[in-house]
């Protein structure tokens, strides 16, 4: 069965491999993208998104969404893996694609409450700001959807602060709305998205593909690397959001532990943060499937699988 899907995201080098793997699998009916601020402003993730689904040929709407947090001003933009676009390294030609006049969060709800209930799958790689002020504009969109997989978090340490993650934190009050809005969430972390590395070894393999989607993957992977080289000390760079289109394909490719997770946004140590309880010690909802474990050689696999799809 075909899963219509949106997907909210702040492109970003891994969002935008994981619009690649989305937008041309057959598994998906990718209804729109909506963007928001994170790893650069929200013009600039805007216009990197349009840019991708224009080099990819991808008939997909982009809708841009917000471009401030919802109460607390977040970390600055990633200029420093992502590079001043957002998406340094591919070279695109004049961008005709245009975004929609619709508000990211009015299409949100105009497209759920639209849907029959359970019936779209919503996947967050970015900041949750549109998805929350979405639920807390129209709480009715909440039944209609049918899970959130999304990248963010971390059940150990974070890389913003050492409690929390970059997309969580961004706007740890979204997360608050969104992980006890009653949808079930599964969390592709830090915890394995760190270990989906993208070395040199990869690109190379992916370059043998040899269509015009493997070629933006390589232009992108190898600022990518340099960047996360340079910033990190890494000899690869952690390709965290194709992990959550990878779940969607190929289930196989993690390990899941089911437990309920709080957000926290009343400390200030530890704002942010995705407390996950992997052991059980309350009765509460289990509200999140936590990934806690990958098979890198599958991820690569399905992502190879994906850029083959191409002409």
């Amino acid at each position: 069965m075909v899963r219509k899907v949106i997907i909210d995201c702040d492109p970003g080098h891994d969002d935008a491999t994981a619009i690649m793997m989305a937008g041309i699998h057959p598994d998906f009916d990718v209804l729109g993208i909506t963007t928001v601020k994170g790893n650069q402003t929200i013009e600039k993730t805007t216009t990197n998104a349009l840019n991708v689904c224009q080099w990819l040929g991808l008939d997909i709407p982009v809708y841009e969404g917000m471009s401030e947090p919802m109460v607390i001003a977040g970390p600055p933009t990633e200029e420093r893996v992502h590079g001043q676009s957002g998406l340094d390294g591919p070279h695109f030609p004049s961008l005709t694609k245009k975004k929609e006049s619709m508000h990211a969060v009015q299409y949100l709800i105009q497209t759920l409450m639209q849907a029959d209930d359970h019936e779209i799958t919503l996947i967050p790689t970015g900041p949750l700001t549109n998805i929350a002020m979405a639920m807390r504009l129209e709480p009715r969109i909440i039944s209609k959807v049918k899970e959130i997989i999304m990248m963010g978090g971390s059940y150990e340490n974070g890389n913003v602060t050492p409690a929390a993650e970059f997309n969580i934190y961004a706007d740890a009050e979204a997360a608050y709305v969104v992980f006890n809005s009653g949808i079930h969430i599964t969390m592709m972390g830090l915890d394995v998205t760190r270990k989906a590395l993208c070395f040199p070894s990869v690109v190379d393999r992916m370059e043998k593909i040899n269509n015009k989607a493997s070629k933006l993957f390589v232009d992108m992977m190898r600022f990518f690397i340099k960047a996360q080289h340079e910033t990190y000390g890494w000899e690869g760079a952690p390709l965290h959001d194709p992990c959550t289109v990878a779940y969607l394909i190929n289930p196989d490719v993690f390990k899941i532990k089911e437990c309920h997770t709080d957000i926290e946004i009343r400390s200030e140590q530890s704002y942010g943060r995705t407390n996950c309880d992997l052991f059980n010690l309350t009765d509460k909802v289990k509200n999140t499937g936590v990934a806690i474990d990958i098979n890198t050689e599958k991820f690569w696999d399905t992502v190879e699988q994906c850029l083959k799809m191409y002409d």
